[in-house]
């Protein structure tokens, strides 16, 4: 009785000790003041993600029967995200969160309102590719959450990469619950479905917007504390981002040099001079430079490829008379992918960022190819069970890869340009998708799927050198580190 007993303890111990390693981190992250109210705020806010491009299928499907409107309908909103979300993103860091959030969330709510009764009342179609690209008008809460992460937490590389793992936690907590509830509520009203989206866009936007102690400070409120013009401060910033890429440089050349046994001085001095022009040769005032335009790339065809997948799967489900179960199918992927964002979090990784970011890219590509192949909807839950693991350190490596492209008062620019990306391949890869279902069926929706995922990995690895070498480059929030110039 007593083995059994400490066996009892035994076991609840390893189980306690466990969930400190996975969970400690991030409830430490929580307990700095004001962090877990603006963070779940963040992802309340962001409902419109999972449920709208969800909503409009399922709404448009069953008042049109129509794949292909559907398709171009979600594939115009991707496009308007597209468009919008880098501006909202540049406005953002000019002139504050605040300020553009909320002028941002009064067209949103209109535009939903208007399209809702568009489509229950069965308007005109060039009524709908009106309405819809307003939508779009979504302010980039998960950019704006991970900037204020960056604020707090400015230097502290270890506990910044955590604080990104747990965005990516939260995001995956929004798609387990937006999808189910999405597929569910748009089943028996798209009224009732955009109303309790709204609702959640005003909550979190409430939560969010009002915790103002770590909104980080705009660019106009900087250069107006530095009694200079905001050009002025974005070219100052540029050229501290280049001061540090030009130290780094020297500093490892120096480095290499040591550990490879040389000691000529003149040696020295000339590598070091090489060294510094090549760096100085690199990214000026712009942000957009060799690193960033493959990652952009590349989440074009992430997007491409998951969001003809979601079409496809909701052909699918169609057809086999199992419509209402779509959502917990999509919820499995996210449930999935937030056990893998979890436990990828936990982990203070040794292995290149590179090597992660590849092979969590491959797993999510090839895995969903596979679906051409299943015979049951069933089938393709286990397969999104398996691969969703790495669905969400896929993303996580992604931000992490942009805190070494773009400087700190620009993150939430960067971030929104990857996320247009991939709202420009979530638009092709719908509006190609919903051609081939109204053909072909969901199985030529599964076609695409599959030819858009392989082609998505081979684009990701012909940028290989360039997303290879931006992870060799200096962290760009660190360049707050430096003295004034």
């Amino acid at each position: 009785m007593s083995n059994n007993l400490s066996n009892s303890n035994t076991i609840m111990a390893g189980i306690k000790e466990v969930g400190h390693k996975v969970f400690g981190g991030y409830a430490e992250l929580l307990r700095i003041p004001h962090t877990a109210r603006y963070s779940i705020g963040s992802v309340i806010a962001c409902m419109p993600f999972p449920m709208v491009g969800m909503t409009i299928t399922i709404s448009v499907q069953h008042y049109y029967g129509n794949y292909s409107l559907a398709g171009m309908l979600t594939a115009i909103q991707a496009i308007a995200l597209a468009v919008a979300t880098p501006l909202l993103g540049k406005l953002t860091d000019k002139f504050g969160q605040r300020q553009v959030s909320i002028p941002t969330i009064l067209v949103w709510i209109v535009a939903a309102v208007a399209l809702t009764t568009s489509i229950t009342n069965r308007a005109p179609e060039w009524v709908l590719y009106c309405l819809t690209p307003f939508l779009a008008a979504i302010p980039p809460w998960g950019a704006m959450s991970r900037a204020r992460w960056t604020k707090i937490l400015k230097g502290d590389q270890e506990r910044t990469n955590r604080a990104l793992s747990l965005c990516g936690v939260l995001d995956e907590c929004m798609w387990v619950i937006g999808n189910p509830l999405a597929s569910t509520l748009a089943v028996i009203s798209g009224l009732l479905a955009f109303s309790f989206t709204g609702m959640c866009v005003v909550v979190g936007a409430l939560m969010f917007l009002t915790e103002l102690t770590t909104e980080p400070p705009s660019q106009t409120q900087l250069a107006r504390a530095e009694g200079i013009s905001r050009k002025e401060y974005r070219e100052r910033e540029a050229a501290r981002a280049e001061a540090l890429k030009v130290e780094t440089a020297a500093e490892e050349t120096r480095r290499r040099l040591e550990r490879e046994g040389v000691t000529d001085e003149a040696t020295i001095n000339a590598a070091i001079e090489q060294a510094v022009a090549d760096a100085r040769s690199g990214k000026k005032a712009s942000i957009w430079g060799p690193g960033l335009i493959a990652v952009c790339v590349t989440w074009f065809g992430l997007g491409a490829f998951q969001s003809a997948t979601g079409i496809s799967i909701i052909a699918f489900a169609t057809e086999s008379n199992m419509k209402q179960y779509t959502g917990f199918v999509f919820a499995c992927f996210s449930i999935s992918s937030l056990m893998g964002a979890l436990v990828y979090g936990a982990k203070n990784w040794s292995i290149a960022l590179w090597k992660r970011f590849y092979f969590c890219l491959a797993v999510v590509n090839i895995g969903i190819s596979t679906f051409l192949f299943a015979k049951h909807l069933w089938v393709i839950m286990i397969i999104y069970l398996i691969i969703g693991v790495c669905q969400a350190p896929t993303w996580i490596n992604g931000n992490q890869l942009m805190l070494h492209l773009v400087p700190p008062s620009r993150l939430t620019e960067g971030m929104a340009w990857m996320g247009a990306m991939n709202s420009i391949g979530s638009s092709a890869g719908s509006a190609i998708a919903g051609q081939f279902i109204d053909r072909m069926g969901s199985h030529g929706g599964f076609m695409v799927v599959t030819t858009l995922a392989l082609v998505s990995l081979v684009i990701a690895l012909i940028g290989f050198k360039q997303i290879k070498g931006s992870t060799e480059q200096p962290t760009l929030t660190e360049v707050s580190k430096l003295s004034p110039l």
